[in-house]
């Protein structure tokens, strides 16, 4: 027994297949920014985290001394994460699965235009990296990923390189520098999810001062 539709109804629904077939694929497709990898284990970039939320920006930072003679060209930092990661830590306080927090990394010059104190961002990125939480993945739950160039694919960081060791002892939240983005750890703070470590920490300094 075949179906008839009423010949208003029969062009509607010619007229919504027309719309879905010629739909735009960004229109169509989710709004999923889940992290993606080859077949050998590369981490392929993200290709719009620019459209991501931003959380911060840091300049000339380092958690080691500055080596004798090394190079004083100042860098900033610039930190995005996916938007599912990000509302999902604005109810909790915490990462779910598939974070991506993005830092790119921009020479910084005081030098142009009508420029006459204090720096700012060059065009070119200097540098690019990735913290990524894919708990069925990496051994660890996080991983870090490191990009040659802004079009290469992102190679996986050793889980003995001290980026690892550094970001699980000192972060505040979940192995992720959250005590340095200034519109969650307040966050944190209220869902009580600060890690006792960083909370030593910050102790420790409030005492020295």
């Amino acid at each position: 027994m075949s179906l008839k539709l009423p010949a208003t109804g029969a062009v509607l629904c010619l007229l919504a297949v027309g719309l879905y077939l010629h739909a735009p694929r960004t229109a169509m497709a989710g709004s999923s920014t889940a992290p993606e990898y080859t077949k050998t284990g590369e981490m392929l970039r993200p290709a719009s985290y620019r459209e991501w939320i931003y959380l911060t920006s840091g300049m000339d930072m380092s958690y080691t001394p500055k080596a004798v003679g090394a190079d004083d060209a100042s860098m900033f930092d610039n930190v995005f994460v996916n938007p599912e990661a990000y509302r999902s830590f604005l109810a909790t306080g915490v990462w779910p699965d598939k974070t991506i927090l993005v830092l790119e990394a921009r020479q910084a010059r005081s030098k142009g235009s009508i420029n006459q104190h204090g720096h700012f961002q060059a065009g070119g990125i200097m540098d690019l990296e990735v913290h990524v939480k894919d708990q069925a993945r990496f051994p660890g739950k996080w991983a870090f990923f490191s990009f040659d160039s802004t079009s290469s694919n992102g190679t996986l960081i050793p889980q003995q390189a001290p980026c690892y060791s550094c970001h699980a002892d000192h972060a505040a939240v979940d192995t992720t520098f959250v005590q340095f983005y200034p519109t969650l750890l307040p966050i944190a703070e209220t869902n009580r999810t600060l890690s006792e470590s960083f909370r030593r920490e910050e102790a420790a300094a409030s005492l020295s001062k």
